[in-house]
This record gives C-alpha cells, structure tokens and sequence, in this order.
C-alpha cells in the first residue's frame, strides 16, 4: 500500500481559514497553553546557529535539510546576471526540493539494485567538469563553490543521482527497450528525403503537466522564462527544472528535424533565430521551453563549419580623438585597404600607416561575431570586410586569406539512428519508472 505522509506544516488553505478567526478567539483559546503569558511578537536576542537547520523533508528515512536546499539553488542562481526576487527565489526552493527528492530516489533505487555509485565515480565526473571550467584545477571549483554559496558536495550529490539513476536504468529499462532494423531504415529513407531541409540544435525545458495541476506548471514555466530573459543560465535552468532525459546535458537535444517535433514546437522553430528563446509552449503530456542553439540543413554542409585563413588589419587613435577627428585618419584607412592586392599586400599597411597586421589561420566562421559571418563568407580571397570598430577599441578590417570549405554530411548511420530512438523510449519508461518510486516512496515534510 503506498502511504505519503503530508507536511506538519499548514497548508495555504488552513492559513487562510484561521486568518478568518477573531483574533480575540484566538487569544482566549491559546491562553490555557500559554502558562508564562508570552507575547505573540517577540525579539530574539543573538543570532542562530547557521549550521543547525530542521530536516525540510525525510524521504524514505534520508534527510533532506534546508543547507541542502540552499547550496543547490545557488547552483541555479551563480549565473544570473539580476537580483531574483523573493517571490522567486522561494518558487525555485520548492522546485528544487522536488528534485532532491527525486534524485534521493534514484540513490536509494540505484542502492536497492545492489548498483550503488563507487566515489571515485563521482570523483572522476567532478575532475571533469573542472577540467571543463577551471583547467585541470579541481580546487579552483572547490573555491568557486563555496564562493557562490554551494559546495563540492553539493555538486557531488547531483552528480550521484545523475550515474545512480543511468545504473537503474541500465538494469531495469534498457535491456527491454528494442528497436528493429526496418524501423531504422524507414527513418533513414525520410532522411534522404529530407535532404537539404532545416534541422535544428535546440536547449529546452520541459515541465510535465495534467489537467489538475495545468495552470500552476504554466505559471511555474513563465516565472522560468522571466529569470532565462534576465539573465539566468539556461543550462542550469535544463539541469534543475526539466523532466526531459536532456536534463543531465543541460537540455540540449541535439539537431532534430520538423517531423520529430510536436506541431506547436515544429511551428515555433521554424520562425526562430539562434540564441532566441520561446515559451512556455505546450505540448501533449505538459510544457517546454526551447532556445534554438544552432541550425543547419540536413545531409548538407553547413558553410559556417568553414575554416578562414585571415588577416586582421587595425589602426588605432590617440586617447582623447572624436569621432570627428579620426574621421579622416579612417577614411584613408578604408581607401588604402582597398588599394591593396592581395594578402601579400597587407603587410605594407605597417609601414604606410603604422597599422597593426596580425595573421590568424584555421578559424572557424561560426567563432566569428554573427556580423562579420555572411560578410566573410561571401568574399573572395585577398577581399576584405569593411572597416568596423570605434575610435576607443580601434578600426579594423578582415581580409580573407584562405578558406577550407566542410565536407558535405555523410548522415547518420544505421547505429546513431537506433541509439537516438533508444534514447527517446528510454526516456519515456524512466519517467514511468520515477512515477512509480514516487508512489511507492514514504515522504515526509517538516
């Protein structure tokens, strides 16, 4: 039988039912329970102790303290550029408490199994992640952590829950998911069909939704898109929010096609431009919010995986010019720079204007400012950009050099096709599969 114990606590309803009491009644009834004749609004002299908190939830006998809860929201929260309001900030503590709940599940389900996490497991991923953003430096996070308001083992916990819950899956969901080969090449048939259409790279956040509680996860999924539009990372956001299986990836789908997504997102998509965010949308079974990362059509190369070889041509201007007088200096810059015939050339701007040449081979277009993108791939070589910059940072041109145009796509193969629809029933039976924990599971709120 499954049994969940509900909050000590009052519920907003029983608030508001005894805010509705005299507050005379109130009195009289507390007054037998109240022998010393103490105050209701009193002042506590001295400070508490911080590291004394009250457990906030206990889930299956593992305490989930409010110290837990407040290291992982500022995990959420290092990367906004605003204050969050309080409203917020006690929205996402609740958003957040869920998912320590979730993921203390899916530790205990992983310890049930006898498929435990081996610390130098979580020590290994923990390495990576600093190499990924503090070079090689794992102490440079612990301090970075702790900086923020979180910790080390506050990262080490979701990091935990992420490889215990792979551990379940690998022992109960995957080995009964099977994908046949025909299927594979139906999907690889309407690939080649598809050649040359937009397909797109996409971050998103989905909030799983029924009719009951429909209007709350919609709110919830506003609020979300508020903070994102402000400043909030959308990577931590996926991370701690989503119920999609992208969540562990920081919601990155990966390129996808119009036919694999649900109508209101493949309409939504295609008015889109990279680094745009939409939402919340909904969709059948709850809401998402996307932000487009990339996009590129299908079986086709995508021009701006082409490699420039370039030279950057700049003058600068004495501290205190305006841009009235720097506008002739500019002007003879331009005329000069058109003046040249080739790469071979651009050297000579040294001497004839004191100008500052550097080369830079083997970059990739898309590293470029989005401005410069389609000015530069549209040149032919020993061409150059127009002047751009300021008086204060300087003007410079781009010349190409050189260009290395990518291979045209080869597709995917029979096997990424069928890991990728493995993926996605994977993920819809875990999703059953923390349901039912859910259920099973003896919670109760302090």
């Amino acid at each position: 039988m499954t049994r969940k114990f509900l909050s000590k606590a009052f519920t907003p309803l029983a608030l508001a039912g005894m805010a509705a009491v005299p507050a005379a009644l109130l009195a009289q009834a507390a007054a037998p329970a109240n022998p010393f004749g103490i105050p209701d609004d009193v002042q506590i002299f001295g400070s508490s102790n911080p590291n004394v908190r009250t457990a906030t939830a206990i889930v299956n006998d593992f305490v989930i303290t409010g110290t837990d809860i407040d290291q992982r929201v500022a995990l959420v929260t290092a990367a906004s550029e605003n204050d969050i309001p309080e409203e917020e900030l006690a929205r996402l503590r609740r958003q957040v408490l869920r998912n320590l709940i979730d993921e203390t599940l899916k530790i205990q389900e992983a310890t049930n199994l006898e498929l435990p996490v081996e610390a130098a497991q979580v020590d290994q991923r923990y390495a990576q992640l600093a190499a990924q953003n503090f070079g090689q430096n794992p102490e440079a996070m612990d301090q970075y952590l702790q900086s923020i308001g979180s910790s080390p083992a506050a990262l080490k916990r979701q990091i935990t829950g992420e490889l215990a819950w792979q551990n379940a899956l690998r022992r109960n969901v995957t080995p009964f998911v099977n994908v046949s080969e025909e299927e594979v090449n139906e999907l690889l048939e309407r690939l080649e069909a598809d050649r040359g259409k937009d397909e797109y790279r996409l971050g998103e956040i989905y909030l799983s939704a029924t009719s009951e509680n429909r209007e709350a996860v919609m709110q919830n999924a506003r609020q979300i898109v508020d903070q994102l539009q402000q400043g909030g990372s959308f990577v931590a956001y996926a991370r701690q929010y989503s119920e999609a299986s992208t969540a562990v990836v920081g919601g990155d789908t990966g390129f996808l096609r119009i036919g694999t997504l649900p109508g209101p997102m493949a309409e939504a998509v295609q008015q889109m431009q990279p680094g745009q965010l939409v939402g919340p949308l909904e969709i059948p079974g709850g809401f998402t919010i996307m932000y487009l990362i990339e996009k590129r059509q299908v079986l086709t190369a995508d021009p701006l995986e082409a490699l420039l070889s370039l030279k950057q041509i700049s003058i600068t201007f004495p501290e205190g010019s305006t841009q009235e007088s720097a506008a002739g200096r500019v002007e003879q810059f331009g005329t000069f720079v058109q003046g040249l015939r080739g790469c071979a050339d651009a050297d000579s701007a040294r001497d004839a204007l004191g100008a500052n040449v550097v080369t830079n081979e083997q970059i990739p277009a898309k590293q470029l400012p989005q401005q410069l993108q389609n000015i530069l791939l549209n040149l032919q070589i020993g061409q150059s950009t127009p002047p751009f910059g300021s008086v204060e940072d300087g003007v410079r041109v781009l010349m190409l050099c050189g260009r290395d145009d990518p291979e045209v796509a080869g597709g995917p193969t029979v096997e990424s096709m069928m890991a990728q629809i493995e993926d996605d029933r994977i993920n819809k039976r875990a999703q059953r599969y923390l349901r039912d924990l859910r259920n099973d599971a003896y919670i109760e709120y302090n």
